[in-house]
């Protein structure tokens, strides 16, 4: 069995610009962080993902770099994140960066150099095309929505963006851009990171031969990173930066991998592969997308469908490769608003079972920011309450532009989706700005602050906050079953219950989640292990074969 310290760890995502202000400009930074460090250990965290926290514009949130090995000035200094690093190692916690390398900021330097002329050394750090008669060279829409091509006169060509106009995509097919990004990293790995969470990194090859995308033609409001992902060279890049990189350093890598299959994902993560330790795939958080208008739904996923997709991401792996384990991030909205129920009567007891549901399968699990709180989704009354691009891109698309859908429709699906329910700032108290910034916030607080806090649910025993920590120690207490066992699904065609086995040597571990707000009654009786111990549960009482709404339960015993 392969055994490594990333697959027994938890990590905890940190949402920089969201956490926590110190300095009062509504902005969260790195100093905010280290106030806050022993909170992350008290839940049981091992490991902090911190989303980008390089230098700048922000035309996404941090995720267009100008420069890899500057700190955003709102965030703090170098002097800061040393400090941040110092502090979270001195508790046993460590910190992994986020790596973003398909594209990188237009005001980064090297685009700057690759605009001005077609000779400039620079220039094929980027991905060029002419113009074919007149126009962008394909079909091709960025994940934000419109062309995926813009124009520059200086050069009479156009470059590709898969994101945001300001997210040139880099030419990963030249050998100086990966030198300079292989570099860049063993510089960060120098300053005694622990591991890198890779942004899009299955896109950065390219195809060979770019031709328009003709699911376009059937979907036009959709985007083109499904004929770009997994390109042909991707293996090869990322075995290099595994050989001249990762393999020279005790890592944890994670790559954030849109279109993969479990079958794509044994190539990037197999024990043999000597690419990378597990990626974040898609499959689960796209069930409830809908079909004219992709992620802009007003659906909820079929109970059906996920475990279905979680089992074959389980079995597939299991022995081969690791899984990351998410529900929530900053792109995602809030999981109790998605695949729970935040009504008040419903929002502890289906965060509970959500979380255990999550965390009793094998592989990594992800916490985001607040979600060990229950943290809901945001309803802002007007779409000028948004800062998220891919919001704002979206409306201006679907209401302004297309008239597809009524500003009260797509505000609604809004209030669902959007990256903005998951951005709001860390509710830490029921203070005013619930604690984040003494000053104004970069994104509104959710109204909801006051009863949902970690002031209020660390005085509370029984709170959202405990349970997670009791998922964490029992992870840590029983690693050979929880973080190694195999599993079985049972029941897979029960639309409101959700049941699984693990198993290792003589142990058996049974989890049950109701996923809806009824009383439903089920035979677990007869599929608890022997000698049966009710090892968690998110009610204070066993009632057996009945099920209360969102009712979860693990049994311990011998197989």
């Amino acid at each position: 069995m392969h055994k490594s310290w990333w697959q027994e760890a938890v990590v905890y995502q940190v949402y920089p610009r969201s956490f926590q202000d110190s300095n009062g400009d509504g902005i969260g930074d790195l100093p905010g962080i280290i106030q806050h460090l022993d909170y992350i250990k008290q839940l049981g965290a091992d490991v902090i993902w911190l989303n980008p926290i390089y230098k700048s514009p922000n035309a996404d949130n941090g995720y267009d770099i100008a420069d890899y090995q500057q700190i955003m000035p709102e965030f703090g200094t170098m002097a800061d994140f040393k400090r941040l690093l110092k502090e979270a190692h001195a508790r046993g916690l460590k910190i992994m960066m986020d790596l973003v390398v398909n594209h990188t900021s237009d005001e980064h330097p090297w685009f700057q150099a690759a605009k001005q002329s077609r000779t400039d050394p620079h220039h094929d750090w980027y991905i060029w095309r002419d113009p074919v008669d007149g126009h962008a060279p394909t079909n091709w829409r960025a994940d934000f929505g419109g062309s995926a091509w813009t124009y520059v006169p200086e050069v009479g060509q156009y470059y590709l963006h898969l994101f945001a106009v300001k997210q040139p995509d880099l030419n990963w097919q030249n050998p100086a851009v990966r030198d300079a990004v292989f570099n860049m990293m063993t510089w960060w790995c120098q300053q005694g990171i622990d591991g890198f969470r890779m942004d899009v990194i299955n896109l950065i090859s390219k195809p060979d031969v770019f031709e328009d995308d003709p699911h376009l033609f059937e979907q036009p409001n959709g985007n083109s990173l499904g004929l770009i992902a997994n390109g042909p060279h991707v293996h090869d890049y990322l075995r290099a930066m595994n050989q001249k990189v990762l393999s020279k350093y005790d890592l944890m890598t994670v790559g954030e991998a849109p279109g993969v299959t479990p079958a794509l994902a044994l190539k990037y993560t197999g024990f043999d592969r000597h690419e990378l330790e597990m990626v974040f795939q898609f499959k689960h958080v796209g069930l409830d997308n809908d079909p004219q208008f992709g992620k802009w739904s007003l659906h909820r996923p079929k109970l059906t469908d996920l475990k279905r997709v979680l089992s074959d991401w389980q079995t597939a792996l299991h022995g081969k490769a690791w899984n990351s384990l998410y529900w929530d991030n900053h792109d995602q909205a809030r999981a109790v608003s998605r695949f729970g129920d935040d009504r008040p009567a419903f929002r502890v007891h289906s965060a509970k079972m959500l979380a255990a549901t999550l965390h009793f399968l094998e592989g990594t699990p992800y916490i985001y920011q607040g979600e060990e709180l229950g943290m809901t989704n945001v309803a802002f009354p007007s779409i000028h309450d948004y800062h998220d691009l891919d919001t704002l891109n979206a409306w201006h698309e679907l209401v302004e532009q297309q008239h597809a859908l009524a500003p009260d429709d797509m505000l609604k699906r809004i209030h669902r989706r959007s990256r903005d329910n998951a951005r709001t700032p860390m509710q830490w108290t029921a203070e005013n700005q619930a604690g984040f910034t003494r000053g104004t916030p970069w994104l509104a607080v959710n109204p909801n602050h006051t009863t949902i806090n970690a002031a209020a649910a660390l005085a509370d025993p029984d709170s959202v906050f405990f349970f997670y920590q009791k998922l964490n120690r029992l992870r840590k207490q029983y690693p050979d079953l929880i973080v190694y066992g195999d599993y079985t699904l049972l029941d897979p065609d029960d639309a409101e219950v959700y049941m699984y086995q693990r198993h290792a040597a003589d142990q058996e571990l049974l989890v049950v989640s109701n996923f809806t707000d009824q009383t439903l009654t089920r035979n677990i009786t007869d599929r608890q292990p022997q000698a049966a111990q009710l090892l968690l549960s998110n009610y204070a009482d066993d009632a057996g074969d009945t099920l209360r709404p969102y009712e979860v339960k693990a049994y311990l015993g011998k197989k």
